[in-house]
């Protein structure tokens, strides 16, 4: 994939009308340990201060494990729109409603067949499908801490059994380029995909992404397409990052994630997410 040529792409000024900042969680406000820098959380708390500004996160995370994030940082605003499970999920912050969160829109697919084609490849892999709002059912049990939410051991037909709006497969004894390799090799129709800085591999709904559930977002919003503008690190976001007007990938992003942002900044672990959002904060100035 490359960067989608569009007229002063990187350049537009962000001024005068309503801006919709999105962001990733893990490799760009998170490191990879879930430390959080303070010096990133009041840069984008002092960013979503701001008079039309809107912080959006947009992640690859289930609802239950965002939603701690954004207390974190300050974000737990009733009507504040989130998009979860790279884009299959969209909910809306609302304090009185249980678990903090309404549901606005769920996009699920049939996961047999490409979990056939995947379990043919690799007959050891490690299977979880999504449940929104609890957990993961899986067959076997993951590495601790790499599924958020409850953990919920099933035979393995009931896994594919209904629509989800995700599945994940992890191999812990492969690396994630050895995952791109295979994933290019089988072909996956039907659905999409995206493979983590480990062997790890998420699926989704065809043609959903993070951008798309975006993009459903900012025209909710009232947002223009040029005010627009996204972070992130990951495969998860190349999407996104094409879709927003100016994009940041973060230093330690692989190479094809790197070549679809406008700019680089630097990578986590240098709180390189603030340098990204000063520099949206000085043209707001």
């Amino acid at each position: 994939m490359s960067r989608t040529e569009r007229p002063d792409v990187g350049r537009h000024p962000l001024r005068d009308t309503r801006l919709l900042v999105s962001l990733d969680v893990d490799g760009t406000l998170l490191r990879h340990d879930g430390h959080l820098s303070p010096r990133v959380a009041r840069t984008v708390r002092t960013l979503d201060a701001l008079p039309h500004v809107t912080v959006v996160i947009a992640t690859g995370r289930s609802v239950q494990s965002t939603l701690p994030v954004m207390e974190h940082l300050g974000l737990m605003t009733a009507g504040r729109p989130v998009v979860c499970s790279n884009g299959a999920v969209t909910v809306s912050v609302d304090p009185g409603a249980a678990g903090g969160y309404r549901l606005d829109d769920v996009v699920t697919f049939d996961p047999a067949p490409a979990v056939a084609v995947v379990r043919r490849e690799l007959p050891d892999v490690l299977v979880a499908v999504e449940e929104v709002g609890v957990g993961f059912k899986v067959s076997t049990p993951f590495p601790p801490g790499e599924l958020w939410g409850e953990e919920i051991i099933v035979p393995f037909e009931e896994l594919v059994a209904d629509p989800v709006t995700r599945v994940t497969f992890r191999d812990p004894n492969s690396t994630s380029e050895e995952f791109s390799e295979m994933v290019e090799r089988i072909g996956l129709h039907g659905v999409s995909y995206a493979v983590g800085y480990s062997a790890w591999l998420d699926l989704a709904p065809e043609g959903v992404s993070k951008a798309s559930a975006l993009e459903q977002v900012r025209r909710r919003l009232g947002v223009e397409p040029h005010r627009t503008v996204a972070a992130g690190d990951q495969r998860n976001d190349l999407e996104m990052l094409d879709w927003a007007a100016r994009s940041y990938a973060m230093g330690q992003a692989p190479p094809e994630v790197i070549a679809m942002a406008d700019r680089v900044t630097g990578a986590v672990t240098e709180d390189g997410l603030v340098d990204a959002l000063q520099e949206v904060l000085d043209e707001l100035a």
